[in-house]
């Protein structure tokens, strides 16, 4: 076994293309120069499809967190109230930062494994009539859980003026994202999921709507202030220092992105996710979301005390140098995700199921080789 030859299959970061890589390895130029000027420019303006928006998308060198913080101190002011739906990990880390800032964050819960339904949304927006913006997970990491974000933008348009935020760092390239027809405020994502790159960048875009609201508010932050990347991106440059070579890298995922198109984008992630989830059911694993609201970009396996899930990860990892990703929080040690979304394909599904079969016969759970294997083939020949 090559022990360099790793294989990664984790909700993010992914694997990054050699010609994403090639890329980011050419030679450094001025972050103030002509050059990157229009570089950065025709970047940025490339990105708006992939949100569904004709609004600037502006580009932040930060994780995906620094995107949900932008989101935030932006749009709300000390002791305004917020909505905040969480299905997971990632929909409480959206009512942390609002409280840091002295948000009051009023959190909707569902059990993970669920997704937030409409019908919740307006109940709980009609007990929380004050509500000045309300946060939403696109994607639940942690959980495999797509929440219905067209669906909840409407419910919310329709009995709510609050502005609606989403979370798509874990989706977004990958998954529909429509803003301007769904009626979504701001759009959040980062870089180290299906943008096939390091971590580094964050994006965002936001509605008229929004901007009214951010225009308005004095803002919270210095580094995440909206409107001084928004005078900036009129420049062509940014407010602070652009991490370049990222920038060099986000342009060749736009070549290759836009090579395959975003309608085969969409529907190579669904019939990953299609063959993941028909082989878990072949091998009697159980899967935590409901195949109505299943992510596109990663699925998360509960064994249900059937197997140690800790023991299958290690197996993958020791026996074949393959990576999957365990759980968060209380589901630590409990459960296993399998990522699928970005620099992938079918066939990397297939070796990843494959070896998921052997590591379970491995560690004496009930399996019968071939069984996964052949459920997710008949997915992609149904597929071809």
């Amino acid at each position: 076994m090559f022990t360099d030859k790793l294989i990664l299959r984790i909700p993010g970061p992914t694997p990054i293309p050699p010609r994403v890589q090639l890329a980011m390895s050419q030679p450094m130029i001025g972050h103030r120069s002509g050059k990157f000027s229009a570089l950065f420019a025709r970047t940025a303006e490339r990105l708006k499809p992939y949100f569904g928006t004709t609004q600037d998308v502006y580009i932040l060198a930060g994780s995906g967190t620094s995107a949900l913080e932008t989101g935030v101190v932006n749009t709300l002011q000390p002791g305004d109230e917020a909505a905040v739906l969480i299905s997971g990990a990632f929909g409480e880390r959206f009512a942390k930062i609002c409280e840091r800032y002295g948000v009051i964050a009023h959190r909707l819960e569902v059990p993970w494994g669920e997704a937030v339904t409409p019908e919740l949304v307006e109940a709980f927006l009609k007990e929380k009539p004050q509500v000045k913006a309300v946060f939403a997970t696109y994607c639940e990491t942690s959980t495999g859980v797509q929440n219905p974000i067209a669906e909840l933008a409407k419910t919310i348009r329709t009995h709510s003026d609050a502005l609606f935020i989403v979370d798509a760092v874990s989706c977004l390239g990958a998954v529909a994202c429509e803003m301007d027809a769904w009626g979504v405020d701001i759009v959040v994502t980062g870089s180290q999921k299906a943008f096939m790159l390091p971590t580094g960048l964050a994006f965002l875009a936001a509605s008229e709507r929004a901007w009214k609201v951010i225009e308005a508010n004095k803002p919270l932050a210095f580094y995440l202030d909206l409107k001084a990347y928004r005078k900036s991106l009129a420049d062509q440059t940014t407010p602070y220092t652009p991490a370049v070579s990222l920038i060099f890298g986000l342009a060749e995922v736009l070549d290759i992105l836009d090579e395959e198109g975003l309608p085969a984008i969409i529907k190579r992630h669904e019939l990953m996710r299609d063959m993941t989830r028909a082989a878990m059911r072949a091998l009697n694993v159980n899967l935590m979301a409901e195949d109505a609201y299943a992510a596109a970009t990663v699925t998360s396996c509960d064994p249900q005390g059937a197997f140690d899930a800790e023991a299958l990860r290690k197996v993958l990892t020791k026996q074949y140098n393959i990576t999957i990703a365990g759980g968060q929080q209380h589901m630590k040690g409990k459960i296993f995700r399998i990522g699928h979304m970005g620099y992938c394909e079918p066939l990397d599904v297939l070796q990843v199921i494959s070896a998921i079969e052997m590591s379970l016969h491995q560690i004496g759970a009930p399996v019968e080789l071939g069984a996964g294997v052949k459920a997710a083939q008949e997915v992609l020949i149904a597929h071809v």
